[in-house]
C-alpha cells in the first residue's frame, strides 16, 4: 500500500462535502451526531483512499463509504439502544405522518423512517443510480436490490394511501 496523498485527499473531500453532509443529514438530526458521523465518514474515506483504483466515479466511491459506514454506526446504535426504536431517533424531530402539500417533502419524510440499508437505496435510486450500481455501492446483489425497491415502492404506495386518504 503506497502512501496517502494528504493534499489529494483533502481536495476529494472538500470536492464531495455534500454528499457526506447529506448523508449525514438524513441519518441524523442533532448537530453532534451529524459531526461524529461526519468524522466517522472521513475516517474511513482516509483508511480507503489508497486503495482507490479509479474503476467507479469518485463520488461513487464516497457514497459507498459514507452509506455503509453511516448504516454500521446506526446499527450499532440500534443495538445499543434496544428500547428506543430505530426510526423515531433518527427522524429529525419529526414523530407522525403528515400530509404535507409538497409531495416532494411528503416523500422525504416517509423515505426518512425507513429502515438504514433501504433509506440508502432510496438516496441512491433518487441520484440516478442504476439498480447494478447501487448494488456495487452497498455490497448487495442486483436481485436484492430490485426486490427491496419494489417492497419500498409498495410501503411507501400504502403509507401515502393510508395516511393522506388516497390523495
Amino acid at each position: 500500500m503506497g502512501s496517502i496523498n494528504t493534499t489529494d485527499f483533502v481536495q476529494v473531500v472538500k470536492e464531495n462535502q455534500g454528499i457526506i453532509n447529506s448523508i449525514c443529514r438524513l441519518y441524523y438530526s442533532d448537530d453532534e451526531d451529524i459531526k461524529d458521523a461526519r468524522q466517522d465518514i472521513i475516517l474511513q474515506l482516509w483508511k480507503s483512499f489508497p486503495t482507490f483504483r479509479g474503476d467507479s466515479k469518485i463520488s461513487t466511491w464516497i457514497y459507498s463509504i459514507a452509506l455503509n459506514t453511516v448504516i454500521a454506526k446506526v446499527k450499532t446504535e440500534r443495538k445499543n439502544k434496544t428500547n428506543e426504536p430505530l426510526l423515531d431517533s433518527h427522524l429529525n424531530g419529526e414523530t407522525s405522518f403528515v400530509c404535507a402539500d409538497d409531495d416532494i417533502q411528503q416523500l422525504l419524510f416517509v423515505v426518512n423512517r425507513l429502515e438504514a440499508t433501504d433509506k440508502a437505496i432510496m438516496i441512491l435510486h433518487f441520484e440516478g443510480y442504476s439498480n447494478k450500481e447501487i448494488a456495487e455501492t452497498l455490497k448487495l446483489t442486483a436481485t436484492n436490490i430490485s426486490t427491496r425497491m419494489n417492497r419500498i415502492k409498495t410501503k411507501l404506495k400504502e403509507t401515502f394511501k393510508t395516511n393522506c386518504n388516497g390523495l
